[in-house]
């Protein structure tokens, strides 16, 4: 048996509840039981959870799907892994907040022994999020302009990393002095403070008459309006956060024929996926995919990093449960 954190009813935070004794699942055809080490935490999970997500779980549910860990046992058809290989993965199907996780076999990937557990946990939803945001669904060039608003969670920390590598000119912001410097760190050509009351007319002097050409905006409920100002002509705003609605003025997109485009890595189609996963083990094996990894929480403390999570004074990396 084992412990998993379940959802029973849609809610707050205090709806995570930690429960002993759970039957430990078994791995069917093409499936993998990982014995979990780390498991990342999303702030699309707490949306999920709260129920005000276009995606309802059928109750109850563990929550979590980047989990990284060792392989416990593997069902019948699976080649690729056997017992004790370290492994990450980019969807759990008994979720990931449990001492054990079930997961299709083609969500799993070998763990590089340059990366810990913790930082295999880090790699799913924000790694394969910012590949999807820069290259398939905003078409980044080398050589262009990338303004990563947001950029020392998770998210924002893969974005600056893929982006520097793919020799993209990446400015950044974040919230704190440890967050700026994090994002330095991670490949950022230049950050910003954004709660410098006059942060983005320094960005915009900083990129003069061009603006940026792509803005990976984690917050667009409250940066969509100011982003399409920052623009390049055919310039688009990626957006990948959003807590709320929000008043903009389309004549801004007219002006410079500007687009803004969802993104969702739920709508991958299975050759996307292994596009963004080919690309991000190149990455590790290159050297420059390596996650930032923030504040981490026991399991029973899950209730406490959703609120974190969403709450927190400036995102500090990414979020782990150990």
């Amino acid at each position: 048996v084992m412990r998993a954190v379940r959802v029973l009813q849609f809610g707050g935070p205090e709806v995570l509840t930690l429960q002993r004794g759970v039957a430990v699942p078994e791995p069917r055809d093409n499936q993998v039981l990982i014995k979990v080490r780390a498991c990342g935490v999303n702030p699309v999970e707490t949306y999920i959870r709260s129920g005000s997500y276009a995606r309802k779980p059928a109750l109850p549910y563990t929550p979590g799907t980047d989990v990284a860990g060792v392989v416990e046992g593997v069902g019948e058809q699976v080649t690729a892994f056997k017992k004790g290989d370290r492994v990450f993965t980019t969807g759990t199907i008994s979720g990931g907040y449990a001492d054990y996780a079930v997961a299709a076999a083609d969500r799993v990937f070998p763990l590089s022994d340059k990366l810990d557990f913790k930082q295999g946990a880090a790699i799913g939803i924000p790694y394969f999020t910012a590949y999807r945001a820069l290259f398939q669904k905003g078409r980044a060039k080398a050589g262009e302009r990338v303004l990563v608003h947001g950029a020392s969670g998770g998210v924002g920390i893969a974005t600056c990393q893929i982006a520097r590598a793919c020799g993209l000119k990446v400015l950044g912001t974040a919230g704190t002095e440890e967050g700026m410097s994090m994002v330095l760190r991670s490949g950022a050509h230049q950050v910003f403070n954004h709660r410098e009351a006059n942060y983005l007319d320094k960005i915009k002097e900083h990129t003069g008459m061009e603006g940026v050409d792509i803005i990976v905006e984690m917050l667009s409920n409250i940066n969509l309006a100011a982003d399409l100002q920052l623009l390049s002509c055919g310039g688009r705003v990626m957006v990948v956060g959003c807590r709320g609605p929000v008043e903009i003025n389309p004549r801004d997109t007219m002006s410079k024929e500007s687009s803004i485009i969802g993104v969702s890595l739920f709508l991958a189609t299975e050759e996307e996926r292994r596009e963004c996963a080919s690309a991000l083990l190149d990455g590790i094996e290159a050297g420059w995919l390596k996650p930032m990894v923030g504040s981490e929480y026991p399991l029973e403390k899950a209730a406490q990093a959703h609120e974190d999570i969403i709450h927190s004074a400036g995102a500090r990396g990414k979020m782990v449960l150990v």
